[in-house]
């Protein structure tokens, strides 16, 4: 019988996607915020929106780093699981116990 991680397809999925969509809705709001900062830095005369949108940028930067990269990890995490569960098994002799 094979082991089976917790969290089924449709969870791990809607996880995924709860990821992807925060890291979207954050660009959005970046981009939105930001064009008005620059209009209205343009609009004044004052050019204070290039702090905000570099300091910002890198936070976006940041999150979107930990978003893609996290989920690029999913499958190695499981492996390890896998692994790890394999050879505690084999370390207490139950290798027949499959729970």
């Amino acid at each position: 019988m094979r082991d089976r991680i917790p969290d089924s397809i449709e969870a791990r999925a809607h996880r995924r996607v709860r990821r992807k969509l925060g890291f979207y809705k954050h660009a959005t709001v970046f981009v939105l915020v930001n064009l008005g900062l620059y209009a209205l830095s343009e609009f004044t005369g004052r050019h204070f929106s290039r702090m905000a949108l570099m300091g910002w940028g890198v936070g976006l930067l940041i999150h979107g780093v930990i978003t893609f990269v996290g989920l690029q990890g999913e499958g190695l995490r499981e492996r390890m699981l896998r692994q790890e569960i394999e050879r505690m098994r084999r370390e207490s002799g139950n290798e027949g116990d499959k729970k």
